[in-house]
């Protein structure tokens, strides 16, 4: 017997019919989530969606303090002698007859979109659906379950995440946010936040 659903061609016979039906109905039981999950790491959630949306980040006080490659990663209060030159928006300390500038004083930061989600959603959504009906001739066949197709195609997704993370270029970062990292790439210092980037697939009623 040869049936046609959403587009597979589905050949059954008296003995794997029942088992092509289970697997048709596995198909609506499982979907997948991809991303950076808060509840795998809020921090890098948090950085996720700063980039994804873009955030205008406003100081408590007067000023932000914006570290230099100088300060070394330590907070203003945890250097001593430092101090603000007459009519410089900097903190510095003394160096020899000069200074040492360690933070930069700003009113606020703006952080630009840079979506590395939604685009990569936008830009591959055809070819996952390519992929995907593949992968469904070959749960309709019994080649593989409805659950191993959803591994599948959340690790598709999540390795084009990573790529976007890793080529995007633009918005370009601030200079001095260059000059702390060394690198131009917005989205990788560290590469914790390429890291965090997974899938999960979640089982629901069928």
């Amino acid at each position: 017997m040869a049936r046609r659903r959403n587009g597979v061609n589905i050949s059954t016979n008296e003995d794997n019919f029942e088992s092509v039906v289970n697997a048709v109905r596995d198909l609506s039981r499982y979907s997948v989530e991809v991303g950076i999950f808060a509840s795998d790491d809020s921090f890098y959630a948090m950085i996720a969606n700063v980039h994804e949306f873009g955030m205008k980040i406003e100081p408590k006080g007067q000023f932000l303090t914006i570290p230099k490659p100088a300060a070394e990663g330590r907070k203003a209060s945890e250097i001593p002698g430092l101090f603000r030159p007459k009519g410089k928006n900097i903190l510095a300390v003394k160096d020899g007859d000069g200074i040492k500038i360690m933070f930069v004083l700003v009113e606020s930061v703006t952080i630009p979109e840079r979506s590395f989600v939604r685009s990569t959603f936008d830009e591959n959504e055809s070819d996952w659906g390519q992929f995907m009906e593949g992968m469904i001739e070959k749960v309709v066949s019994l080649q593989m379950d409805a659950r191993t197709l959803f591994e599948q195609l959340g690790a598709r997704i999540a390795a084009d995440i990573q790529e976007k993370i890793t080529t995007l270029r633009s918005p370009e970062n601030a200079g001095i946010t260059k000059e702390n990292k060394g690198s131009s790439n917005p989205l990788m210092d560290t590469g914790g936040l390429r890291s965090r980037v997974t899938w999960k697939v979640v089982e629901g009623n069928a």
